[in-house]
């Protein structure tokens, strides 16, 4: 199983990114996929995990509205759309699955600075 982001980058504050995942070496349409972040200094946080057919995601408490969840079973890509970004949500974002067994990704970087 392989699990690789890209998207991250240095946004300004109220500017948008797109995050991808894209998915390998297991049935990717089963499964659920979800999107953590870790800020320096935190614990590793859900941002939203995205139902195995994307009919559904959940979010944590500060990212609704803000973020959305989506994927395409057909490119195994699984995507996190941020808009409004703020200072706060800069963090390593990671990509994760659980299969039979849990997987993460690399990381990818997203800083939100003026």
């Amino acid at each position: 199983v392989q699990l690789v982001e890209s998207g991250g980058g240095l946004v300004q504050p109220g500017g948008s990114l797109r995050l991808s995942c894209v998915a390998s070496g297991f049935t990717f349409s089963n499964y659920y996929m979800s999107w953590y972040r870790q800020a320096p200094g935190k614990e590793r946080e859900l941002v939203a995990t995205i139902s195995s057919t994307g009919r559904s995601t959940i979010y944590a408490d500060s990212m609704k509205g803000r973020f959305t969840g989506s994927r395409d079973n057909a490119k195994n890509t699984v995507y996190l759309q941020m808009n409004s970004l703020k200072p706060e949500d800069t963090a390593v974002y990671y990509c994760y699955t659980t299969t039979w067994k849990s997987y993460w990704g690399q990381g990818t970087q997203v800083t939100v600075s003026s």
